[in-house]
């Protein structure tokens, strides 16, 4: 449904895109993550046709009208209700949407009590609720939303993840995020954009499987330091992290010699073992480990 061919963007001679090659499967959601200033904005902004690229090509196999846009930061003109803005969105886009779809977006969007009160009284978080409930009321063909739930609490959170997840095969939704566990649990696919580059693309679970080595959490009742100097020294040992007083992360290379390897030298150094359980990693330790 949506895809950038060596999409580049340049402004005043910094490259905000530097060969974006980006592929979106129809009816899927797609999550981009990546730090402050790594692009995301500039990418959404030229999908949805606000901003030209200096170079590349985009293609979005879908009519324009059917594309729906959520700023990271929507503002409305106070005056108007919470309905009013979804129907005035409902009435320029899809007219002939039936008018029970402005009450039903409201509710999905947590908003059915503020609907009747004038949009200059609302928090950010409402507003970001309200601008969910915007975009999705025409039933759009693909969703473009940056950063829709970064205002909001864990309730309103979880209100915009169902409402994500309930379009999936309906729509193709690509969205930026801050929060790496949303992209994690509602995404199909994801890209990793840092400095303007596309790091990975593909799913969670590739990404899992190819970047993040077995880890380990030990916790002892002694002084770390002389047992986190002595693992560090073996080979099969890629890092060792102090996470507590009491308890060292510790990545390995193989997990086939960490689970020969490791209890005997801890073993060795006469180590006063509380505890030893392997870690699954998350989405946000890869994250960190690619763009660090």
């Amino acid at each position: 449904m949506i895809t950038t061919t060596n999409l580049v963007k340049r402004y005043d001679g910094v490259e905000a895109l530097s060969g974006v090659d980006l592929q979106v499967p129809k009816g899927t959601v797609y999550g981009l993550v990546g730090p402050n200033g790594a692009g995301k904005t500039t990418l959404l902004s030229i999908l949805a046709g606000l901003r030209p690229p200096t170079s590349g090509a985009v293609t979005i196999e879908a009519n324009p009208s059917r594309i729906a846009v959520l700023p990271d930061a929507p503002r409305f003109e106070p005056w108007l209700t919470g309905r009013e803005v979804v129907e005035l969105a409902k009435s320029l886009t899809a007219p002939k949407t039936p008018a029970q779809a402005v009450d039903r977006v409201l509710e999905q969007a947590g908003m059915s009590e503020a609907a009747d009160r004038r949009v200059g009284g609302y928090s950010r978080g409402m507003l970001q609720r309200l601008g969910v409930a915007a975009t999705v009321v025409s039933e759009p063909e693909v969703m473009i939303l940056d950063e829709p739930a970064s205002a909001l609490d864990p309730t309103g959170r979880r209100d915009v993840l169902d409402l994500v997840r309930s379009v999936r095969g309906e729509a193709t939704v690509i969205f930026s995020s801050h929060i790496l566990g949303d992209v994690q649990e509602v995404s199909d696919s994801l890209g990793i954009l840092d400095r303007g580059r596309l790091l990975f693309q593909g799913t969670a679970d590739e990404l899992l499987l190819n970047h993040a080595g077995p880890t380990y959490r030990i916790r002892l009742r002694e002084e770390l330091e002389s047992v986190a100097d002595r693992l560090e020294a073996e080979p099969w040992v890629d890092s060792v992290e102090a996470i507590s007083d009491r308890d060292l992360r510790i990545r390995v290379t193989s997990l086939d010699t960490a689970e020969r390897r490791l209890i005997p030298v801890l073993a060795g150094l006469g180590a006063r073992v509380i505890s030893i359980e392997p870690e699954s990693p998350t989405l946000e330790d890869v994250f960190l480990e690619i763009t660090r």
